[in-house]
């Protein structure tokens, strides 16, 4: 177990917690204030291996006290996807599933250990504005607990509903999030404040 993910459970009072999710059904947890020094653990792990790879903390793991899957979410804007992904493999043991990545034309999904037990996932894309729809929608949920709230009831009655369909669940969460973008894009033309782009 990572040192700085053991100090924070030390400090918090509580057993440190087992972070990852296998092939079984999907499980949504409630937020786990370690999930951030998980994070920075395995971002300076990778920063030491790869050290121009630039990464942001996404997805449920990133938002105070959101539940969701116990696996660390990251991302990174690449120049080459695919000799990117290559390093990540060689020189940081990610796995890189043909399974998850069949169809992906400016992205590439990896994984951490294993594709069979993943703590972490690392989100690679050629795009700029792919990087900066996850952070935007990160920071939304960050800024709005009701919409937090709306979104972890969805991402439960998902898993419920697909299971271990990963693909589907993925797929059927994409309206929420387009529609919390475009309510956002409203409320900015209205007069307010913009969600900002913050470094994980």
């Amino acid at each position: 177990m990572d040192e700085t993910v053991a100090i924070v459970s030390a400090r918090e009072g509580r057993a440190p917690s087992k972070c990852g999710a296998d092939d079984g059904p999907i499980k949504i947890v409630e937020y786990d204030a370690a999930w951030p020094a998980r994070y920075d653990a395995e971002r300076r792990r990778l920063l030491e291996l790869i050290p121009d790879l630039h990464l942001f903390h996404i997805g449920s793991t990133a938002v105070p006290g959101l539940a969701g899957k116990s696996v660390i979410d990251m991302i990174a804007l690449v120049e080459d996807l695919d000799a990117s992904a290559a390093r990540a493999v060689r020189a940081a043991g990610y796995a890189m599933p043909e399974c998850f990545n069949q169809g992906l034309e400016h992205r590439r999904y990896l994984c951490y250990p294993s594709e069979s037990f993943r703590s972490h996932h690392l989100h690679l894309v050629d795009q700029a504005a792919d990087l900066e729809q996850c952070i935007r929608f990160r920071d939304l949920l960050r800024a709005d607990g009701v919409l937090a709230e709306q979104y972890a009831t969805l991402k439960r009655l998902l898993a419920a509903q697909f299971q271990g369909d990963r693909q589907s669940y993925t797929k059927a969460k994409t309206g929420f999030i387009e529609d919390a973008a475009t309510g956002a894009a409203g409320r900015r033309s209205n007069g307010g404040p913009p969600a900002g782009d913050q470094r994980s």
